[in-house]
C-alpha cells in the first residue's frame, strides 16, 4: 500500500471514531480544505471544522472506501449518517474527495457532494422546494462560516491551533 493511501486511511479511522486530531495529525500545517458547504477554509479553518463536527457529531457513522493515492495525489469515497443539528433531521451525505499531498502529509483536501440533495435531507420542505437556488446554498454556506466562527470564538483552545 502506498503511505499516501495510507494516511487517507489514517484520516478516515480517525473520522470514523469522531477523533478529530486524529484527523488533523494527517493534515500538513498550510493545509486547504474545501467542500460544498465549507468553501476556501485555510489550515486553522480546517482544523477548527473537523473539531467542531467531530463534537458535534454524537450519532455520526461513517464508512470510506476506493482509497487511492499515490505521490502527488489521491482519492476516497465516503458516506456519513448523522442528524443535522439544527434541525434534528438525518442526512446520508455521499461525498467524494480528492487529496494532494506534500511532505508526507495532506496538503490540500476537497470534498465534493451534492448540495441540494443534502439540503432535502437537513432542511426539508425548504430545502425541497428550494434546496437547488443559489439563494439558499448561500444562505446554508453563511450559517455555516458564521457558526464555525462562533464555535473558533468559544473555543480558543479548540480552534484553529
Amino acid at each position: 500500500m502506498h503511505p499516501n493511501q495510507a494516511l487517507i486511511e489514517q484520516f478516515y479511522r480517525a473520522f470514523q471514531k469522531r477523533d478529530a486530531e486524529g484527523m488533523i495529525a494527517c493534515y500538513h500545517r498550510d493545509v486547504t480544505f474545501s467542500d460544498s458547504v465549507f468553501v476556501g477554509l485555510d489550515a486553522a479553518g480546517a482544523r477548527g471544522m473537523w473539531r467542531m463536527l467531530c463534537e458535534r457529531g454524537k450519532d455520526l457513522t461513517l464508512e470510506f472506501s476506493d482509497v487511492r493515492a499515490d505521490d502527488s495525489t489521491g482519492s476516497a469515497h465516503w458516506e456519513a449518517h448523522y442528524s443535522f443539528s439544527a434541525t434534528g433531521r438525518h442526512v446520508h451525505n455521499v461525498v467524494d474527495a480528492s487529496f494532494e499531498f506534500r511532505d508526507g502529509k495532506i496538503a490540500r483536501h476537497t470534498d465534493r457532494f451534492d448540495l441540494w440533495r443534502w439540503t432535502r435531507m437537513a432542511l426539508g420542505p425548504a430545502g425541497i422546494l428550494l434546496g437547488w437556488t443559489p439563494f439558499l446554498q448561500g444562505k446554508v454556506r453563511a450559517m455555516a462560516t458564521k457558526g464555525l466562527a462562533e464555535y473558533m470564538a468559544k473555543n480558543p483552545e479548540r480552534a484553529g491551533a
